[in-house]
């Protein structure tokens, strides 16, 4: 660990130390001492003496760790931040993913600067920010880390007088305590007008000015590197979506009126950061000397541009103006375009254009960006809930019951009512029942909302084309033409989704109402694929399926944007973006990326000012890279070996999550997972709606399912099955096969280095504590068996490596993982107390002890970096 990490982490630790002693008392302090030195060096004794505090002595302990994690989390963020300002001050060594690194390497391999140039003018990256259901940490709290990493930043200036330098810790020591002193649990679930306002704030704190810093960025490299430049005025590379507000699939709350609150308020959030702007340029741009056609526009003022500024700043819509209609479709940035070109047009013809490449350009930048609402909202619904809607409408016309027909005939009535353009029957839309209903006026509502606010009507577990078919025919009763993007999240329908697009585009009134698009969004499930077989054999699945759909839209004569939901742990499809993209199959990005950011992730990468135009660049470089590499194909000896290892993997893991009979029983037991779904951490519930007697796995989402899991430190969704692939590849001689596509197969390599990543990560020991407190008897075994292939996992992982321990190659993550552990330990210890405590029923009422559970559920969420 570089040594000013070290200080900071040191000093911080410092603060939090004097806090303790400040609220808490010498004696208390000793007791965290103490708890902190046996995690170091006697961990064994430490399960002991937690047990004997009296819960209400326990928690403050886990709390003091919870905090540290905290803080350490903040200063790594900072160094992270210091150390890609060193590189960009240093300027003879490039940082690894930085605009400039890429593009030399790009160059290096044989693409032509003309070429480079024109890959990156026509990129496409749209980021698409999600809520999260198991958002742990308050916002409050965040503000409070955010002051502290700004405090950080201040004290690295080398320009401090003693003075400032006291200033400075004086705010840190301030903020350390006000941290301490404020309340780490939220006293209720947030509402969905609560994570709508909470994803928008990210982009007043930093992404409004991070994207035009970070593109600003890209035009130097490129004209460092080649010819070219990034013409401001062109379309947007990067854009933003969202899915706050937007996102019905299994949460009642997002209503009709939740959506159109969410484009509400990012239009006026939109507005208020335009204005800003504008007065800002009103200010700047003084000058008097202007084109004919400018001092027309400005009314013959004196100074011209001032008053072109003035007249545009008081055009934007007032807080509760009307949105636009698809009748009326006024964009108000369309007019804040055309007046900064007139701008730019008359500054650069009057020997001014220094002046067009400051703010000027960057509100060109952001306004081609960000547009009326500086997100584009998808709308995402369950297949289920259409066809449950068209069996209402099949009942209604007399046509017999939707639900219970096959494939071919659900096919076969909407072919006929696209063609047809047949009517729902208006009776139904007052005496539907409410979820009918609720589609209904979902639909109504995406009709009346401003097309350009909206993005994609993503269909949540498509399985068949029908699926699709039914959410165009229902889209076009309403007057909506959102595209219709199938999300495919499940081994079973990513191994169909190739054959599933070449049906659609075989349906002659499919294929005619893409033809005028020519473009096709297929969306591809991390999460729920991994849950379904497990990460190894959801990997494989993954990279056939882009393969699929891949060559199915090549041979329709589409242009195909892969949309990929990946979350924010490896067991969720999450991990390095590097990695991720470099491991896609070829052909598959083309310049097109749209990718999920989701929940603690979105404060993870857009956070800090610096660290956000850090994310920025390497999605630029990583997609850039993956479009402009040309890697050889895949020798069928690999992609053999791939489906064994799959195969097995599938196997073991559907052995043990989904047919051993004590599996769920052990689960519930050993892991938080029904206190998790009882806490107030997201407005979407844990589960998705089924029938009452089914809660098992199927029903639980991938998120808690994950989070459950990195709560106990077992990880057991990113690496079950992966050991026994491997292990039996490895006694059937394929040793050097697994060696060479670990070497020389990105996709192999990077899957095997982020199962790698968890497996280091987890902690057996800990895990088993669970299970001693807190699981039966009868289901032990259970977890002795996982955590002997979680043992069989690390072997046969090192072996494939090349290596004699895990993380060999990344001693930066293994001291991370060693230091954090002995801090992360306690927090574990306590919240089996607690847990413990709870389940013996206590009072199930008893608030303290659920504060209690949240607190080490915070905890470990921090020194785990991620919370599922």
């Amino acid at each position: 660990m570089d040594q000013r990490l070290r200080d900071d982490v040191r000093m911080l630790g410092e603060l939090l130390g004097e806090t303790l002693r400040l609220r808490g008392g010498e004696r208390f302090f000793e007791t965290v001492e103490r708890v902190r030195a046996l995690a170091k060096r006697d961990a064994d004794v430490l399960p002991q003496v937690l047990r004997e505090l009296p819960v209400a002595a326990a928690v403050p302990v886990a709390r003091a760790f919870s905090h540290f994690l905290a803080l350490a989390n903040i200063a790594e963020q900072h160094h992270r931040v210091r150390r890609r300002r060193e590189y960009q001050r240093e300027g003879s060594r490039p940082q690894p993913g930085s605009c400039e690194e890429a593009f030399a390497r790009i160059i290096s391999s044989g693409v032509s600067a003309d070429a480079l140039a024109r890959a990156v003018s026509n990129l496409r990256i749209e980021l698409v920010f999600t809520a999260h259901p198991t958002d742990i940490t308050r916002r409050t709290i965040v503000q409070k880390h955010l002051r502290i990493a700004d405090a950080l930043a201040a004290q690295d200036r080398p320009d401090l007088t003693i003075f400032e330098r006291d200033g400075t810790m004086d705010a840190l020591r301030r903020e350390v305590v006000a941290l301490w002193g404020t309340d780490d649990v939220r006293p209720r679930r947030p509402t969905p007008h609560e994570e709508i306002a909470s994803g928008l704030l990210i982009f007043e704190q930093t992404v409004w000015n991070a994207l035009p810093a970070f593109l600003r960025t890209l035009d130097r490299a490129l004209r460092r590197t080649t010819s070219g430049s990034l013409e401001f005025d062109r379309g947007p590379i990067i854009t933003f979506g969202s899915w706050i507000g937007g996102d019905r699939d299994g949460n009642p709350l997002i209503t009709p009126e939740v959506t159109r609150y969410a484009v509400v308020r990012a239009r006026d959030t939109a507005v208020r950061l335009y204005r800003r702007e504008i007065e800002a340029l009103r200010l700047e741009l003084s000058m008097t000397d202007a084109t004919p056609e400018l001092r027309e526009r400005a009314g013959g003022a004196r100074e011209p541009y001032r008053a072109l500024m003035r007249e545009l700043r008081d055009s934007l819509p007032k807080p509760g103006d009307p949105l636009p209609t698809r009748d009326r479709p006024q964009r108000f940035s369309a007019a804040i375009l055309d007046v900064l070109r007139l701008c730019c047009r008359s500054l650069s013809l009057t020997g001014q254009r220094p002046i067009v490449s400051g703010r000027l350009a960057d509100l060109v930048r952001r306004t081609t960006a960000f547009g009326d609402t500086l997100v584009r909202l998808d709308v995402r619904q369950h297949a289920k809930r259409h066809a449950a809607a068209l069996a209402a409408v099949t009942r209604a016309r007399g046509e017999g019951d939707y639900g219970s027909w096959e494939e071919a005939q659900r096919q076969a009535f909407l072919r006929r009512a696209l063609r047809d353009r047949l009517a729902i029957p208006s009776e139904l839309l007052q005496t539907s029942n409410d979820e009918v209903r609720d589609v209904f006026e979902t639909l109504r509502a995406i009709a009346e909302l401003p097309e350009d606010a909206l993005g994609a009507y993503i269909i949540s577990m498509t399985e068949n084309p029908s699926d699709v078919l039914a959410a165009e025919y229902l889209q076009r009763q309403f007057g909506s033409s959102l595209r219709v993007v199938p999300l495919f999240e499940e081994v079973d329908t990513l191994h169909r989704a190739g054959d599933m697009m070449r049906a659609l585009y075989a349906i002659p009134e499919y294929a005619a109402a893409a033809e005028p698009r020519r473009q096709q969004e297929v969306m591809i499930g991390y999460s729920d694929s991994a849950k379904d077989g497990g990460r190894l054999a959801a990997n494989w699945e993954l990279y056939q399926a882009q393969e699929a759909v891949v060559a199915a839209c090549r041979d329709a004569g589409t242009e195909l944007t892969l949309f990929h939901g990946r979350g924010g742990s490896i067991g969720r499809g999450g991990g390095p973006t590097y990695l991720a993209l470099r491991s896609q199959p070829p052909s598959s990005i083309q310049g097109r990326l749209r990718v999920t950011v989701q929940g603690e992730m979105i404060q993870a990468q857009f956070g800090l000012p610096d660290i956000a135009q850090r994310t920025l660049e390497v999605y630029t470089t990583a997609t850039l890279d993956a479009t402009l590499s040309t890697p050889p194909p895949v020798p069928q000896p690999w992609r053999d070996a791939m489906d064994r290892l799959a195969h097995r993997a599938h196997e073991v893991y559907r052995d043990v999550v989904y047919n051993d009979p004590r599996f769920v029983e052990y689960f519930r037991a050993a892991t938080p997972e029904q206190e998790l779904g009882a806490v107030p951490i997201g407005s979407r519930p844990a589960r998705r709606p089924q029938g009452s007697e089914d809660h098992g796995v199927e029903s639980l989402r991938a998120i808690p399912w994950v989070f459950a899991w990195t709560q106990t430190r077992l990880l057991l969704p990113s690496w079950l099955g992966t050991g026994e692939a491997l292990g039996d590849a490895i006694e059937r001689g394929e040793l050097d096969l697994l060696r060479t596509m670990y070497r020389d197969w990105p996709f192999f390599g990077s899957t095997i280095t982020l199962i790698e990543m968890a497996v280091a990560q987890a902690e057996p020991r800990i895990a088993a504590e669970y299970d001693r407190e807190l699981v039966p008897d009868a289901l032990r075994a259970v977890g002795e068996s996982l955590r002997a292939r979680l043992d069989r996992a690390a072997t046969s992982l090192v072996r494939v490596i090349g290596a004699s321990r895990l993380l060999e190659g990344n001693d930066v993550l293994r001291r991370l993982i060693e230091l954090r552990n002995p801090y992360v330990d306690p927090i574990n210890l306590v919240q089996i107390e607690v847990l413990r405590r709870l389940r013996e029923g206590g009072d199930a009422a008893d608030q303290e002890l659920w504060r209690a559970f949240m607190v080490t559920a915070n905890g470990i969420a921090a020194g785990m970096r991620n919370v599922g």
